[in-house]
């Protein structure tokens, strides 16, 4: 039974930072491809970062350079440090994984999700 459980999230002023964590059990952490994604209200989840099972990497053009996504096998965790904050930053924040070992980056590529956790930055 796949579990991901997101952490971090909070209120933050533009500018500041935040980092997120993704905290897997339930399968073999390293095999799976992992990605953050994030929705606005009234808005489609849209992806934010990703990183494959050998460690590439790939950002939406709007968090580029501010965003970055790293995991730590040994602790199961996927994270995403966040600086330069902004107000249209302000989403709520998904882990998700998928078995593949390929760079996944649409939504409906991923099988499993976490609850999210909100990040308001005003």
């Amino acid at each position: 039974h796949v579990q991901l459980v997101e952490s971090g999230g909070g209120s933050v002023q533009a500018g500041g930072s935040l980092r997120l964590s993704c905290v897997a059990s339930g399968y073999t952490y390293s095999r799976y491809c992992m990605g953050w994604f994030r929705q606005a209200p009234g808005e489609e989840r849209e992806v934010v970062a990703a990183i494959s099972v050998h460690g590439i990497t790939k950002y939406a053009d709007s968090v580029k350079g501010r965003f970055t996504i790293s995991k730590d096998n040994a602790k199961n965790t996927l994270y995403l440090q966040m600086i330069s904050l902004k107000p249209e930053d302000t989403a709520m924040y998904y882990c998700a994984a998928d078995l593949k070992w390929w760079l996944l980056l649409a939504a409906e590529e991923y099988g499993y999700w976490g609850q999210g956790t909100q990040v308001t930055v005003s």
